[in-house]
């Protein structure tokens, strides 16, 4: 992409929780807004072609 490295970081590394898409820590084990623990790690590639 054409964004810094450390702004790549800041975006990218996060886990999404599958249950209501809320944004969390990396570190996470539960969702902070939902309190469920399926999280997923957020996508690193592009969704545009």
């Amino acid at each position: 992409m054409g964004r810094f490295p450390e702004a790549e970081e800041r975006i990218l590394n996060k886990k999404i929780c599958m249950k209501c898409n809320a944004r969390n820590a990396t570190r996470a084990t539960r969702c902070r807004k939902c309190g469920s623990s399926s999280l997923r790690v957020k996508s690193k590639e592009s969704k545009g072609a």
